[in-house]
């Protein structure tokens, strides 16, 4: 998979996010939460006008540019907001962080900024640039929407019913138009055409009639699968009050932070158990037979989800603003670090085999053009 080259205006215009935010953080009349909430708007559809007046040569082509566009300013915003809380830096997004989204203060908001800053801030620029020089970006782009799912379907639940229900404020209703763009982008994303197929029939067959034993790869990941499926349902358990005793001693020696009334933690294993378990069991019967064609798209799409919610979930559970009580213990740092990489690791190696050679998932075609091209 080519990394197409970053854009270099998209860069520059959400760098503006530094200014502004520091201008906004003294401006009085943002001490009111419908305040934060109307000024966010207003700067959003402001910046959508921007982008538009200075590219829509691009946007024309692929509307998808100014949705990562105005997303990668989002992104510089976050990384202020992590930053912010962490201590290394003051003065710029106070003001949101207390009157707008007060949740972003938790140790799971921190991560999920961080992520948001540096990871989805890449994918940004790394898609808008393929779009500027009218390249191909849908790897990119399925890993980007698992991520960004995988961060919205724990995060607004979480607010819901954790112990910060009571204090959403007004901005909180801007995820709306925050959720259903990524959606639709998703789509579009998922029904782009393809890269074609670089394998001859005749190599597709010779690759599907070698089993299991004969692709000691896939045999691995096969039981990674498995083993990462059974860990799954495991801490799925845990967080919905399983009385066995492994389940006890799991959840107070080594991860206490899924007690932790915040309600992301559990969110986030009943996600996993829901939506990961499944597609774990659907994985393993993909490597074992041939020609399931969507398992490479669904690979980078859960490689994306898990890498962010993995990192999410490893930071906040040892970030210093996670109560003592649900942190980690450290004679426990080793196993729960070493269990939670394996853990987000194993996706992505899964998605890495499915794009290296991926002869082995296509569609036979009909057997008249095999024998053809055997005998030509």
């Amino acid at each position: 998979m080519d990394i197409p080259p970053l854009a270099g205006k998209i860069a520059a215009l959400s760098l503006a996010a530094l200014p502004v935010s520091y201008a906004l953080n003294h401006v009085s009349a943002l001490s009111h939460p419908l305040g934060v909430a109307l000024m966010s708007a207003l700067i959003i559809g402001q910046l959508f006008v921007a982008i538009y007046s200075l590219s829509r040569g691009e946007i024309s082509y692929d509307p998808h540019y100014a949705v990562f566009a105005v997303f990668a300013f989002t992104s510089v915003v976050d990384l202020l907001i992590a930053l912010q809380e962490d201590g290394y830096v003051v003065g710029f997004m106070e003001f949101y962080t207390k009157e707008g989204d007060p949740y972003l203060r938790t140790a799971h908001g921190v991560f999920i900024c961080y992520w948001d800053g540096i990871i989805h801030y890449l994918l940004y620029l790394a898609m808008a640039g393929a779009i500027r020089r009218r390249k191909r970006y849908r790897n990119l782009g399925l890993y980007w929407l698992g991520s960004f799912v995988m961060s919205i379907l724990v995060f607004l639940p979480g607010n819901i019913l954790g112990k910060y229900s009571s204090e959403i404020r007004p901005a909180f209703f801007l995820i709306i138009p925050y959720v259903l763009v990524p959606c639709w982008a998703g789509v579009r994303i998922f029904n782009q055409a393809q890269p074609p197929a670089c394998y001859t029939p005749t190599t597709v067959q010779e690759e599907q009639r070698k089993g299991l034993l004969q692709r000691p790869a896939d045999l691995a990941l096969v039981i990674y699968l498995i083993l990462a499926g059974f860990f799954t349902l495991f801490r799925g358990l845990v967080v919905l009050d399983c009385p066995t005793d492994a389940c006890f001693v799991y959840i107070y020696q080594y991860e206490p932070y899924l007690r932790d009334p915040v309600a992301y933690p559990k969110v986030q294993m009943l996600v996993y158990m829901f939506y990961t378990l499944p597609f774990y069991g659907l994985a393993a019967y993909a490597l074992i037979f041939p020609g399931c064609s969507w398992l490479p798209d669904w690979a980078l799409v859960f490689a994306g989800a898990i890498g962010q919610a993995q990192f999410s979930h490893m930071g906040a559970s040892m970030h210093l603003r996670t109560p003592f009580t649900y942190r980690v213990p450290e004679d426990a740092w080793a196993s729960f670090f070493v269990c939670n990489m394996l853990y987000a690791l194993g996706p992505h190696l899964l998605a890495f085999r499915c794009l290296r050679r991926p002869a082995f998932f296509q569609r036979l075609p009909p057997r008249s053009q095999v024998l053809h091209e055997k005998q030509h």
